[in-house]
């Protein structure tokens, strides 16, 4: 996960050390999560035919390659976005089929413990790779930043090659492999003719268009708020290292999100999330001017509340589907998921640019208003879709 935010800690730099707009830096974002949507059923379903040690150190591979091409040769656009590409298929061919050889390998009640701590180390991932990006840039250059990044996953494809045992797979010719096989179209309608199925991959679509662009943009905006601060005021750590930690504490929240909807009921408390972290970014980007301690509590708090429905969601569609259509449900919520998080940094810079650029305290409001538009509006839409089956 090293290399994973090394582009959105140094976004603001790259913006201008290329003279890119807003959309073209958020593009380049979104470019990492095209990677990835491309590739993760392939390597998923891969995992079934081969040792799934190979399928890791394959996307380990291009990971390396994707962070580092970016460090030697990416000077604009076109090449920026190509390498982030490359880095997301990468990612795609070590975080799910990580996930795969670690299911595989423990059993019984540590399976679901076990589970949680991989996918919440997501988080933590993402939170080191903005600490270490910050620090490379501010002493070494932008460039070392992705090439230092770089050893993360050429480390991890090596430490899971040597030290996890080889997988048991079937006879690969005993195996019908085709696009079917990785896009089980016919599974993902039957999902979608449950209501409840169909709304929590939309909500998680929704979630995640807000989740990553704000993440992609956060170390930016809070360069905007540290250029709006008055003389002597400024922030009192590196950027990155701040997004870091935020992005560090808001990792428990899903898990506490889903206790408190065992409580008060799964729908009830995903409006609520979704419409309290809309609402949050709006203040957060009104905030700008504010001290820097009261921007930084308001980020917390958006941070908190964009992650506090994401254990529901889930939950709640494993909940609802039957056994035999789970991994096709799964397998469409994450491919939505990601597809927000394609959505999310693009967006956002569309907006930015649409209302006035980075220099506009009013375009940075619309900017938060685009991502979290989903949210805002989920109540309202929830209770319309509800008052029209009502009445047939």
């Amino acid at each position: 996960m090293l290399g994973f935010a090394t582009y959105a800690a140094l976004l603001p730099d790259l913006r201008d050390l290329w003279g890119l707009s807003n959309t073209q830096a958020g593009l380049i974002g979104s470019a990492f999560f095209a990677g990835y949507i491309a590739t993760v059923s392939y390597w998923t379903a891969l995992t079934d035919r081969v040792d799934g040690r190979r399928v890791y150190v394959l996307g380990s591979a291009l990971a390396f390659a994707g962070e580092a091409g970016f460090g030697f040769a990416a000077e604009g656009l076109a090449s920026a976005m190509f390498f982030q590409v490359l880095l997301g298929a990468g990612v795609a061919g070590t975080y799910m089929p990580g996930l795969r050889l670690l299911s595989d390998r423990v059993a019984g009640p540590a399976q679901s413990r076990y589970i949680a701590f991989y996918t919440s180390f997501f988080g933590v991932g993402t939170a080191l790779s903005l600490a270490l990006a910050g620090y490379l840039n501010a002493t070494h250059g932008w460039q070392s930043a992705f090439v230092v990044s770089a050893a993360g996953p050429l480390l991890a494809g090596i430490v899971v090659f040597a030290f996890v045992q080889k997988s048991e797979v079937q006879d690969s010719k005993s195996i019908k492999f085709s696009w079917a096989t990785l896009f089980p179209v016919a599974a993902w309608r039957k999902v979608l003719t449950s209501r409840a199925a169909a709304g929590y991959t939309l909500g998680y679509a929704v979630h995640c268009i807000e989740l990553f662009g704000s993440r992609g943009w956060m170390v930016a905006f809070l360069a905007f708020s540290a250029g709006l601060q008055g003389a002597g005021a400024g922030f009192p750590w590196n950027l990155a290292a701040i997004a870091a930690v935020v992005n560090l504490v808001a990792v428990p929240s899903s898990i506490l999100g889903n206790e408190v909807a065992l409580r008060m009921g799964r729908g009830r408390w995903i409006l609520i999330a979704m419409f309290a972290s809309g609402a949050a970014g709006v203040l957060l980007s009104l905030g700008a001017p504010l001290h820097w301690a009261i921007v930084l509590a308001l980020l917390i708090a958006h941070a908190l509340l964009v992650m506090a429905d994401s254990g529901t969601l889930t939950a709640g569609l494993v909940g609802t589907v039957p056994a035999e259509l789970r991994g096709a449900a799964l397998g469409l919520y994450s491919l939505a998921g990601f597809a927000g998080g394609m959505i999310g940094p693009a967006l956002f810079g569309f907006a930015l640019d649409l209302a006035g650029g980075q220099t506009s305290a009013a375009a940075w409001v619309w900017a938060y208003l685009a991502i979290g538009a989903g949210g805002l509006t989920a109540p309202l839409v929830a209770r319309t879709l509800g008052r029209a089956r009502a009445g047939r």
